[in-house]
């Protein structure tokens, strides 16, 4: 039983980690379930409340911050409300329309054509649907940083 509670607490650590890139994926919640998978596995006496709490804010800042950071990014290069929508439209279809690179072209795409919407000149459309580019970059990175400080934390709890 330990071999299967190990490769499970791993397989959700991995799906978490790639959810840090591909956003259908759920990244934080899949980490936090390892949690959980390790606790009815082994024990949750390793597991105090300091824990739980860290590991629970990290994930709430998780959630903030892929929609704050994401939004910034449209937001920093002139973006309006409609190409925050148009954006995070994009970001959940584009990986289905254009399974290579609709990861990026989604979010790209969502955001020009939130702009077009509402009368935003070509131009700067463009600059915005860069701006979305950005925001999904910059949000990856800061997933993936908070989502490995969470496993980390993990490991270090059960190792001290």
């Amino acid at each position: 039983m330990d071999i299967l509670g190990w490769t499970l607490v791993i397989i959700l650590f991995v799906v978490g980690m790639a959810g840090a890139v591909y956003p259908i994926l759920p990244g934080a919640l899949a980490i936090y379930g390892a949690f959980f998978v390790y606790g009815f596995f082994f024990s949750f006496s390793e597991f105090g409340v300091w824990f739980w709490l860290i590991q629970t804010i990290i994930v709430i800042v998780l959630f903030v911050a892929d929609y704050a950071v994401s939004a910034w990014g449209v937001k920093r290069f002139g973006g309006s409300r409609a190409s925050v929508i148009g954006s995070t439209i994009g970001l959940i279809f584009g990986p289905f329309v254009i399974p290579a690179l609709g990861l990026i072209i989604g979010p790209f795409a969502g955001a020009v054509i939130g702009e077009m919407i509402i009368g935003t000149r070509f131009d700067k459309a463009l600059k915005v649907g860069l701006g979305s580019v950005v925001g999904l970059f910059t949000s990856v990175v800061v997933k993936f940083i908070l989502q490995l400080a969470m496993i980390v934390l993990f490991v270090l709890w059960l190792v001290f």
